[in-house]
């Protein structure tokens, strides 16, 4: 027994010495590295001084700039901030509606359709409790009155039952909703309080691409992040598919703007507000140097009459629109590519009433210039039911004033707005007549007549002016026609030198596509 237990003592022993030796050795070894360095520091000579920085003379222009852009942030970032809101959605919204997705949504879905590059900015922290009918979500907003108006986006709230903004100072203030216009994408709230921090307005019109702006927003979540660009383009078109009613023109910067910077402040290097972040344009949904606001030339008097009236009414003409290009202003017997053609009048809307027509070159409205269908578009939204408008119109080669009493858009029937046609090359179609079936089959309605588009040689004129099996040709050189062989006739007559002009019904609405003569 004892000669067991004296054998046991010393595998026992062995076992626990092997670990302490494991470890004396790494003390060691430890106990060398340090003091290696120590004694070579000990032996090694004094270390020299570094190089000195620039002189300030030399780097002034910047040390400047970096100054004034340190004020203007200070200026400018506590009038931003952070907008929380909990909203109530039915369940088949929570599955449907883009302004207001899940979080699983968010991953899968553009608010400008499935698979589009389009990103939207509402903040990573939108969840989606067990409950399937609340949400939370996160945004921006910028105040613009020492009371305590505040912009936003219209999706940002979309649906809200609940809303806090949290102040630069950690602040959390209740928001109540004051109103909202889903078809600019802004929306007001209000915050109680008396001489807060806000920002001033901008005028948007005065803008070049190339000057610096400064967005502002809450990123990801990252609240109070202030990144800097310049305005990399101006007028940018609206890019929902969804409802050509949108008004364009936005402002595109290269200042990173990521999901959650939606309702932030775009700000120019005054510290004025020039424009509300909205959307970015990424296969991603990140950054990727294309972000979108709109204008304070919409958002001034949109915001405006939410705080008066708590909504907007928009004034339509009910006319679907295009631009002048290049390409098609002969046909028009215009002398530059400014302006926005009528491609269709709706029937009984107040384009019609007025005596608009088909091809009419819109080129001021009440003594505005007009240079393209996306200013046009924005003027006209910006009036009420039944104001009047001046419209100066170009008809062929003569001008006139026509005066149009706009009604509301939601007496709109479903006129669109044409998306602009530029085309190259030369023919290349396969047509048919608009039979019944066929009719049916590519769901033309019963006021549209023509011949429809059966094949599209790959590579030919028709191919690169973007018509497509399905569409329906309408017109040919400003002249109606009624079948396939109207259109073989009429096209084959345009000398080979010459382009054609041709109108073109396609998803619902008329546009002018320009046919290149072909290049040998």
């Amino acid at each position: 027994m004892n000669q067991w237990k004296a054998s046991w003592k010393s595998k026992l022993t062995r076992r626990l010495v092997l670990p302490v030796v494991a470890a004396t050795a790494i003390l060691g070894v430890t106990a060398y590295k340090f003091a290696g360095p120590t004694r070579a520091a000990m032996e090694a000579p004094a270390i020299e001084p570094t190089a000195a920085p620039l002189d300030g003379d030399s780097v002034g222009a910047l040390l400047s700039l970096d100054q004034a852009m340190e004020t203007l942030a200070a200026r400018v970032t506590p009038a931003v901030v952070n907008v929380t809101v909990t909203s109530k959605t039915s369940e088949h919204q929570a599955g449907e509606d883009d302004d207001q997705p899940s979080e699983q949504q968010q991953q899968q879905q553009s608010p400008f359709g499935p698979g589009s590059p389009f990103g939207q900015f509402f903040g990573p922290q939108m969840q989606q409790q067990q409950g399937p009918s609340i949400e939370h979500g996160l945004g921006s907003g910028v105040i613009i009155s020492p009371n305590g108006y505040i912009v936003t986006n219209n999706h940002v709230v979309a649906g809200a039952i609940d809303i806090h903004v949290t102040m630069s100072n950690k602040e959390v203030l209740s928001a109540k909703l004051v109103g909202t216009d889903p078809l600019t994408d802004l929306a007001v709230i209000k915050v109680e309080g008396n001489n807060l921090p806000s920002v001033p307005w901008g005028d948007s019109e005065k803008l070049r691409p190339g000057q610096t702006v400064l967005a502002f927003g809450n990123p990801y979540g990252f609240r109070f992040t202030v990144t800097r660009g310049i305005i990399s383009a101006l007028n940018r078109p609206n890019p929902s598919a969804t409802d050509r009613h949108k008004p364009g023109e936005f402002i595109q910067t290269d200042a990173a703007i990521n999901p959650g910077n939606s309702g932030g402040a775009l700000v120019d290097a005054r510290g004025e507000l020039i424009g509300i972040n909205t959307f970015l344009i990424s296969p991603s949904g990140t950054f990727s140097g294309m972000g979108f606001a709109i204008p304070t030339e919409i958002v001034q008097p949109t915001v405006e009459k939410l705080i008066r009236y708590g909504k907007v009414s928009h004034g339509v003409i009910g006319v679907s629109i295009s631009d002048i290009t290049p390409d098609n202003a002969k046909f028009f017997q215009m002398s530059k590519a400014s302006g926005a053609v009528v491609s269709d009048v709706s029937a009984g809307s107040a384009g019609a009433k007025a005596g608009l027509k088909t091809g009419d070159v819109i080129t001021q409205l009440d003594g505005r210039p007009v240079t393209d269908a996306g200013q046009l578009q924005m003027l006209v939204s910006q009036k009420q039911p039944d104001d009047t408008i001046h419209l100066t119109v170009v008809r062929d080669g003569k001008e006139t004033t026509i005066d149009v009493t706009l009604e509301s858009m939601n007496k709109d029937s479903g006129t669109k707005v044409a998306d602009n046609g530029n085309g190259k090359g030369r023919w290349g179609l396969g047509l048919a007549d608009l039979s019944p079936d066929l009719r049916q089959q590519v769901q033309v309605p019963g006021n549209v007549q023509g011949a429809v588009i059966e094949n599209v040689r790959p590579g030919s004129s028709a191919d690169n002016a973007g018509l497509q099996p399905g569409d329906v040709i309408v017109q040919v050189n400003r002249k109606s026609v009624q079948s396939a062989s109207d259109v073989a006739q009429a096209l084959s007559s345009v000398p080979k030198d010459q382009d054609a002009l041709i109108l073109v019904w396609s998803n619902g609405g008329n546009s002018f596509r320009v046919l290149h003569p072909s290049e040998g």
